[in-house]
C-alpha cells in the first residue's frame, strides 16, 4: 500500500481515471495534471485521410492512440462521413499499439486484426516483423509531434509508411488546475510524478518555469519518484537531466507498478 502518498500523472482528469481508481485501491493520492491540449488540424483530416486511402492503397492502418481515433472518427462522425471512414479502415488490416486503442476501434465497429505484445513503437515493429510484411504499405494516422522512429524503424524492415498528421500538440493552457500541485510541490509533499509522453514532459516543463526557475525544478523533482511510461518518454525526461524509472509495460496501469515499486524502496 502507498498509504498518503502523493502521486501526479500528465493527464487530464478524465484520462486519468484508470491512474486515479488505482491510486486510490492503494490508499494513495492521485493528482491529475493536465499537461498538452490536442489541436486538431480540422475537418480536412477525413479527407485527407479518406484520399490517401484511394490514392495509396494501403495494406495496413496502424493507429498508435486512442486519441488519434476518437479525433478521427468523431470528426468523421460530425461531417457525415463516418460510413465511408469505417469502410476504408475496415479494407485494410488494422492494427492497434495496444488494448486501450483497441477498445476505441471497437467502439468504433472496426475490428482489430493485429495487436504487439509490447505496447509501442518497437513493439508494433516486432508485429511486422512476424508478420513478414516486407514490401507491404502501411498508414499511420497520429499526431504532428510524433518522432520519426516508427516510420524509419518499419522503413528498415522494408515497409512503406505513410503518416496522415490528424493533430499538433501544445501545453496546456488554463493552468489554474496545476495550484494545488504547485503548492504541495514546492512544500516538498509530492511524492512522485507519472510521465505519459515526450509531448507531456515538454508540457510540464513549459507550465512549470513559469513559476521555478530551472534550477530549484530540477532541484524539487530530484527528491520524489519520478516514472515514465516508456523509452521516448524517459529520453525526453534526460534532455531535462530528469532521472527516471522506465515502466516495464508500456501503459498506465504498469507505470503505475513502476511508481509503487519506487515509493516502497524508498
Amino acid at each position: 500500500m502507498l498509504d498518503g502518498k502523493t502521486i501526479a500523472i500528465t493527464r487530464s482528469q478524465d484520462d486519468a481515471s484508470e491512474f486515479i481508481n488505482l491510486a486510490k485501491q492503494n490508499n494513495a493520492i492521485p493528482i491529475a495534471l493536465p499537461t498538452i491540449e490536442l489541436v486538431s488540424k480540422g475537418e480536412k483530416i477525413v479527407d485527407e485521410f479518406l484520399e490517401s486511402i484511394q490514392n495509396y492503397n494501403p495494406d495496413y492502418s496502424v493507429f498508435m492512440s486512442s486519441k488519434a481515433v476518437k479525433l478521427l472518427f468523431d470528426t468523421a462522425r460530425k461531417v457525415g462521413k463516418l460510413e465511408k471512414l469505417q469502410l476504408a479502415v475496415a479494407n485494410t488490416n488494422v492494427m492497434s499499439v495496444g488494448p486501450k486503442t483497441t477498445i476505441a476501434l471497437e467502439r468504433e465497429g472496426i475490428k482489430v486484426n493485429h495487436q504487439p505484445t509490447t505496447f509501442s513503437s518497437v513493439g508494433v515493429g516486432e508485429e511486422f516483423t512476424l508478420l513478414n510484411a516486407v514490401g507491404k504499405k502501411v498508414i499511420v494516422p497520429r499526431s504532428g509531434a510524433s518522432t520519426p522512429f516508427l516510420k524509419e524503424l518499419l522503413n528498415k524492415i522494408g515497409i512503406d509508411v505513410l503518416e496522415i498528421h490528424l493533430y499538433d500538440v501544445c501545453a496546456f493552457r488554463d493552468t489554474t488546475q496545476w495550484n494545488g500541485f504547485r503548492e504541495l510541490f514546492s512544500q516538498n509533499k509530492v511524492d512522485g510524478v507519472v510521465f505519459t509522453s515526450a509531448s507531456s514532459v515538454r508540457g510540464f516543463f513549459d507550465i512549470m518555469s513559469k513559476d521555478y526557475d530551472e534550477d530549484s525544478l530540477l532541484e524539487n523533482l530530484a527528491k520524489l519518484s519520478v516514472v515514465s511510461i516508456g523509452p521516448f518518454t524517459s529520453d525526453e525526461l534526460k534532455k531535462f537531466n530528469v532521472k527516471n524509472t522506465v515502466a516495464e509495460v508500456h501503459t498506465v496501469a504498469g507505470a503505475f507498478d513502476a511508481m509503487k515499486s519506487t515509493l516502497t524502496i524508498s
